[in-house]
């Protein structure tokens, strides 16, 4: 039994509220259940109701044992003075106030259907299951699921947009910088994506607009910001990046950072950081006015044509800085502009739309799901529970509800967890 359990119980009012006495025997008529206060303080505030004959307002305390009042010291906290009903699951000992009245208990155990109750047991019983609801999920409503898919799905774009709130906040409202910083972590991919945003962070983006006129400016800036460039290497467009680099640090007084490490080890010649580096200069360059572009842009495919970019001569024939290989454009993949979509693109246009109040969710929903879903453990073990992941907002919502909900034995915040408990 958890004190979560019984906060469920009180919020969703699960017990045969016509029969209810305290401890004392007194008749209990729910008016209100309160509001659920997520901070310190009693766990339901503004609660109505009738104890007896009195009609009472205050807050209402939840605890699996009446003696957790003392365990926890609210009988020193002023925030309790205001407590009208003490729910415990298991009334042990008389919980007083400063004036030597006793707070009316109502005991939830004799209250609760024992259907319910057997299901929360069943639910959290066995340990060491990937997801506690993995042996029933495929019996819940599809429906319920479509529709708590899309729930989470705007839930976690509101959790992308913290990120993006601090990055406005550090350059001054500057959409476009946000842009370049966002794309530069979304370029870097799961291994170098905290390199990439680290790189970011060491480039003021005036610089870059002043700039990014020169291909071979931003690949010089990029690589050397990235430490890319502090090596002796016989190589004739290395040493004039070098050159270009050199130049470029003393005009604008550049500082290095030791953290940008990039990582080369396990990942395919197409993911290298030098490829990535390359192909991020080449989109900054060729498109200027990148964020404009992008909020003025309606339809997904129009998208593709946006990120169609053409890497430098020098990275056709290479893959690093210290050998040939054979030649090959390196565009951008369909995949990988769906992951930039998914990661950057749409999270912006989230960001934005609802910052200058014209944010349509059904708009912005439609646009996700002309996309293919991700490729991952999480999304491929749900598949195996028989749950359909059709396009990219289903398998971004099934993330959120794996990390946010399943591992963190959420599942009475969960519609399928309700479901399954309610059901």
């Amino acid at each position: 039994m958890k004190e979560d359990f019984l906060h469920y119980i009180w919020k969703h009012q699960l017990v045969a509220t016509k029969e209810l006495k305290t401890t004392q025997k007194e008749n209990i008529i729910i008016k209100s259940a309160g509001n659920e206060n997520y901070h310190a303080g009693p766990d339901f505030f503004n609660a109505q109701l009738q104890i007896g004959k009195q009609l009472w307002a205050g807050n209402v305390e939840i605890h699996i044992k009446a003696s957790d009042w003392y365990v926890h010291g609210h009988e020193k906290d002023k925030h309790y003075d205001t407590v009208i009903l003490h729910v415990v699951w298991e009334h042990d000992v008389e919980v007083y106030r400063k004036d030597n009245s006793s707070i009316p208990t109502l005991q939830l155990k004799e209250y609760v259907d024992k259907n319910i109750l057997n299901k929360y047991q069943q639910l959290f019983a066995t340990p060491q299951k990937w997801i506690n609801c993995e042996k029933e999920i495929a019996s819940v409503d599809i429906f319920l699921i479509n529709s708590w898919l899309e729930r989470l799905y705007i839930e976690r774009l509101e959790q992308k947009s913290i990120l993006i709130q601090e990055l406005l906040h550090a350059s001054k409202n500057d959409w476009e910088a946000v842009l370049f910083t966002m794309l530069s972590k979304n370029f870097g991919l799961k291994v170098n994506g905290d390199a990439f945003l680290k790189l970011a962070s060491t480039i003021d983006f005036s610089i870059i607009r002043k700039e990014r006129h020169r291909l071979e400016s931003m690949e010089a800036l990029f690589f050397g910001q990235a430490g890319l460039l502090n090596e002796t290497i016989e190589d004739a467009y290395y040493q004039q990046l070098q050159k270009e680099y050199h130049y470029l640090q003393k005009k604008y007084t550049l500082k290095s950072n030791k953290e940008v490490q990039m990582l080369f080890f396990r990942l395919r010649p197409n993911n290298f950081p030098t490829i990535r580096i390359a192909q991020l200069a080449a989109l900054v360059h060729q498109q200027q006015n990148l964020f404009s572009k992008i909020m003025a842009t309606k339809k997904v495919i129009d998208f593709y044509t946006l990120f169609e970019i053409a890497i430098s001569p020098y990275w056709k024939t290479h893959y690093t800085f210290t050998s040939v290989s054979k030649k090959y454009p390196k565009k951008l993949s369909t995949s990988f502009i769906d992951l930039t979509l998914i990661n950057t693109v749409i999270p912006l246009q989230f960001m934005y739309l609802k910052h200058i109040h014209t944010l349509d969710e059904e708009a912005l929903i439609a646009h996700i799901k002309q996309l293919k879903p991700e490729r991952n453990a999480i999304i491929d073990t749900f598949k195996k529970l028989q749950i359909k992941v059709d396009d990219a907002l289903q398998s971004q919502a099934l993330l959120q509800l794996k990390n946010k909900y399943c591992t963190k034995q959420r599942c009475l915040q969960c519609a399928i967890g309700n479901y399954l408990i309610n059901g």
